[in-house]
This record gives structure tokens, C-alpha cells and sequence, in this order.
């Protein structure tokens, strides 16, 4: 009775062997030759990317999530040979990818705003950018945000998001920028004696590009004094460097040339009450 029973087993090992063993040989084949031809595609996507012109951030993410997905597909294909059942793994994976899609509902938006700043390229890595009120240098490019350098060394990280719902001043793209620097002078002077003087002490300042040369205009009339527009081009990199000294020149200017400004001398003290 005890050698019919193992002989018996036997005999069932012996059939699910000869069922599954050339399964489990042809997925084993799939398996060795199906991530070897992955290897080669992957390698093709990032050689094709990189040939037109693919930010380097996003080209190995675009490369691993080929990878993954082509072997996913590979694994799928193995587990069909096998015999499994798909159907319920792929409904897991539908409600668990639809959990994780509204979970991470702000994220992925991020995420799909980071795909296209890295293939339109509204700005780089080094340039001077301003989006709303932030202001800074470009120091990294990423999938979900930007990290941009203040001129007070600080360090912004925007959501990608933001920057494409906002409009994104690029004062790099053009090469040189222009400073908007607002001054006073009396009703009583003259016009063109002060323009003189502030083109002439901006000569001196180092940083400020010759060409164009600086503009010197009025800009608006107010109870006390004659509000001047003064500006100057510079690269985006000397923005506060000439700013102040473009300011600390014309203030030096105009105490030389004694064009004087109204501003109030004293303190008034008021009393404070219950």
C-alpha cells in the first residue's frame, strides 16, 4: 500500500515535471533574451536622446522608465507562459495605480510640469529668472521643482507647477539686461543739466555696457519732486553689483553738482493718548 501511495506521487511529479519543465525552460529563455534586447533599447533611447538635444536631467529618467516599462513587459510575457492568471493582478494594479494617481494628485502635476520646462526650455541651469515675486539664479533643473539662488544666497525651490501657471521673466535669454533705476530732482533745476550729470557719473561704473548706452528720461511729476527713469544695460550676473554702485554714483553726483532733492528734515512727536 505505502509503494502504491509513493509511486502514485511519483507519478503526479513526474506529469506537473514533464507540464511545467519546457514552460519553465521557455521562460527561462524569454527571461535571458528579452532583457538582453531591453539592455540594447534602452541604450538606443538614451544615444537618440541625447543626439536631439535632451536636458541631461531628463534623459536618464526617460531612459529608466523605458527600462522598467519594456521589462515589465518582459515579466508579463513570462508570467503568461506560465500559466498565471493576469486578469486579477492587472485589476490590483489598476485600483492600487488609481490610489497612488490621487494621492499624489499635486505631485504628478509637478511632475508633468517638470517634463515640459526640460524639453521646451523656457530657461537653464545659470540663468536669472523671476517668477511672480521670486527672484534668483537657476541652480538645478529637477522632475518635480526648480531650485533657484536668491541675490541673498538663499535657495528657492519652486514647484514646476507654479512656474507654468505663472508667467517666467528670463532676464539671461537676450544676454544683457536693463536696470530700472528711479531718482528725483527739484522742479526749479534744469532738465538737461541734470541728465548730464547722471550719464556722466555713470561712466565710471564699472560693469555698465557701453552698448546701448544708458537712458536718462522722466518718468512721472509728483507734489514734491521730478521722478527720472535711469537705465542702464548690464549682464544678468552684475544686476546688484551695478545697482548699487550705479546709485551710490549718481547720489555722489548730485551732492557735486548740488541738485538737490525734498525730503523731510525732522522727526515730528506726536502725544499718544489712553
Amino acid at each position: 500500500m505505502e509503494w502504491e501511495k509513493l509511486d502514485s506521487y511519483l507519478q503526479i511529479a513526474i506529469d506537473k515535471a514533464v507540464f511545467y519543465l519546457p514552460k519553465i525552460l521557455l521562460a527561462g529563455v524569454i527571461f535571458w533574451i528579452g532583457f538582453k534586447i531591453v539592455k540594447k533599447l534602452v541604450s538606443l533611447v538614451r544615444t537618440a536622446l541625447k543626439r536631439t538635444g535632451f536636458s541631461e536631467t531628463l534623459r536618464p529618467f526617460i531612459s529608466s522608465t523605458v527600462s522598467v516599462l519594456l521589462k515589465g513587459t518582459v515579466l508579463f510575457i513570462i508570467a503568461s507562459v506560465l500559466g498565471a492568471d493576469l486578469t486579477g493582478l492587472f485589476a490590483i494594479l489598476a485600483a492600487a495605480g488609481f490610489a497612488i494617481g490621487m494621492a499624489l494628485q499635486g505631485s504628478l502635476g509637478n511632475f508633468a510640469s517638470g517634463i515640459l520646462i526640460l524639453t521646451l526650455k523656457p530657461y537653464k541651469v545659470g540663468d536669472w529668472i523671476q517668477v511672480e515675486d521670486k527672484f534668483g539664479r537657476v541652480e538645478e533643473i529637477g522632475i518635480f521643482s526648480t531650485d533657484v539662488l536668491t541675490p541673498g544666497n538663499k535657495i528657492l525651490i519652486i514647484p514646476n507647477s507654479m512656474i507654468t501657471d505663472s508667467v517666467v521673466t528670463n532676464y539671461s535669454e537676450k544676454g544683457m539686461i536693463r536696470l530700472e533705476l528711479e531718482v528725483t530732482m527739484p522742479y526749479e533745476d534744469s532738465f538737461p543739466r541734470v541728465q548730464e550729470v547722471i550719464q556722466n557719473a555713470l561712466k565710471p561704473v564699472a560693469k555698465i555696457l557701453p552698448n546701448p548706452e544708458p537712458e536718462v528720461g522722466i518718468l512721472d511729476f509728483d507734489s514734491h519732486n521730478i521722478t527720472l527713469i535711469v537705465r542702464p544695460y548690464v549682464l544678468p550676473d552684475d544686476f546688484w553689483e551695478v545697482t548699487f554702485n550705479a546709485n551710490s554714483a549718481i547720489k555722489n553726483a548730485f551732492h557735486r553738482h548740488n541738485v538737490k532733492i525734498a525730503y523731510s528734515e525732522g522727526v515730528e512727536i506726536g502725544a499718544i493718548g489712553e
